[in-house]
């Protein structure tokens, strides 16, 4: 969440900030302000009261001593501690409630985000490699997936429902190979630390990364446990140091993990979403950055680096694009999405989304680390996929597909495969 302070002290600049990202959220800061402001006169109610307690107290005491009636006083003091207590509940509601109103307003867009409405406003910034040419139409990894039983949709819908999948032979290998690939890649050459975290997190700990209460009808609730289906790495990874004040020294720390992950929201039916393009549950190994805010932003664009470094070991074709400020994440401050080109679908399909979050998170998790004048500060947070198997999945089979049909292996992916080729 946002510092508090920023509403005190610079409220129009929060409001020109979350402008940007669109109409309607200058008036949650309006709230959230008075609120403060109601809190705060109530708790300097509270202490002048308890001062006066005191106060009175001292003299019941001494007019005790002297054999003076203290009935009345001591109704007084009763009295104080009456209001008091009323203020206590009161000032408590209203920390509730400043709490979850600041919960639901988004990060501020780094001054660096551009400005924009909507996606179609998003700068491309670069581009690698260019697209494949073929001498033949290319099919898409539906029609590969079939014609090599690699994928079965029947079947996920069969045990489970829409938007499920089964992976079979040559396709479970394939996507167990990416998952080793890319875990291998980023821990031997990124100097990420593998982690592997528990699929089911509690709610605290989406709280802390954003997800909830913003976005619960998007996440898979197990009620009787309370507890939560992660929709991505980023969510037990990030937390696992909530709560935690980090040794300057230890920073940045980096983690790479894979998860499966599980988002109820699986995209409407039609153009866009067919075969693997949108799923309920989808792999993916995530890479997650803790750091000073003094570095936040190079180790953003290192973060970035290291996703592109997949798709060119793969010779996959892809561009990058930065969200402008009506597009960007509600948790992020500045975010490059990396979109690899699929042949069969001639489209760009975002792979990774690479995102600081600033101190956003920290906040709501408390995590903190000691500088070097040993005052404890917000960390900074990212992450980013590195990167999402489905729609890379697609992209390789497509991309390397030959004219009956054949699937080309990527070299450096041979060795986890176990072959040059699916035929």
């Amino acid at each position: 969440m946002l510092d508090i302070r920023l509403f005190r002290e610079k409220p129009d600049y929060v409001k020109e900030r979350l402008a940007t990202r669109g109409a309607g959220l200058s008036v949650m800061v309006d709230e959230v302000a008075s609120l403060d402001e109601q809190r705060r006169l109530a708790e300097t109610e509270r202490q002048k009261l308890q001062g006066d307690r005191n106060r009175i107290s001292k003299e019941i005491g001494i007019a005790k001593k002297k054999g003076e009636d203290t009935a009345a006083i001591e109704a007084e003091v009763r009295g104080i501690g009456d209001r008091i207590e009323q203020i206590g509940r009161d000032a408590d509601a209203l920390d509730q409630k400043q709490r979850e109103l600041m919960l639901g307003i988004p990060n501020l867009p780094h001054d660096a985000c551009p400005v924009g409405d909507s996606a179609e406003q998003n700068p491309e910034v670069r581009v690698w490699g260019e697209k494949p040419v073929y001498d033949f139409t290319p099919k898409d990894h539906v029609a590969l997936g079939a014609q090599h039983g690699m994928l079965d949709f029947e079947a996920g819908a069969k045990i489970t429902g829409s938007a499920f999948v089964v992976y079979r032979g040559p396709g479970a290998r394939l996507e167990r190979a990416l998952i080793n690939f890319l875990l291998d890649l980023h821990t031997t050459h990124h100097g990420y630390t593998e982690v592997n975290t528990p699929f089911v997190v509690k709610a605290d700990a989406l709280v802390g990364t954003t997800q909830l209460p913003k976005f619960a009808d998007q996440v898979y609730h197990c009620q009787e446990d309370d507890l939560y289906l992660v929709p991505t790495a980023e969510v037990p990874v990030t937390n696992l140091h909530r709560e935690e004040i980090l040794k300057l020294e230890s920073l940045p720390v980096q983690y790479a993990a894979y998860t499966p992950c599980f988002r109820r929201e699986a995209g409407s039916a039609g153009l866009g979403t067919r075969g693997l393009i949108r799923m309920h549950q989808f792999d993916k190994v995530e890479l997650v950055k803790i750091t000073t805010p003094e570095t936040s932003m190079e180790e953003l664009e290192k973060l970035t680096a290291n996703a592109e470094t997949v798709l060119q070991t793969l010779g996959l074709h892809y561009r990058i694009i930065e969200l402008c400020t009506g597009d960007v994440g509600f948790g992020s401050a500045k975010t490059y999405d990396i979109e690899v080109w699929a042949p069969g679908q001639g489209t760009y399909l975002e792979v990774s989304s690479c995102s600081n979050f600033g101190d956003y998170q920290a906040r709501r998790m408390n995590l903190r680390y000691k500088d070097e004048n040993g005052k404890n500060r917000f960390c900074h947070t990212l992450n980013g996929s590195g990167t999402a198997l489905a729609r890379l999945f697609v992209a390789l089979v497509e991309t390397y597909q030959q004219a009956d049909g054949g699937i080309t292996i990527p070299e450096p992916l041979q060795r986890y495969f176990g072959a040059g080729e699916i035929v």
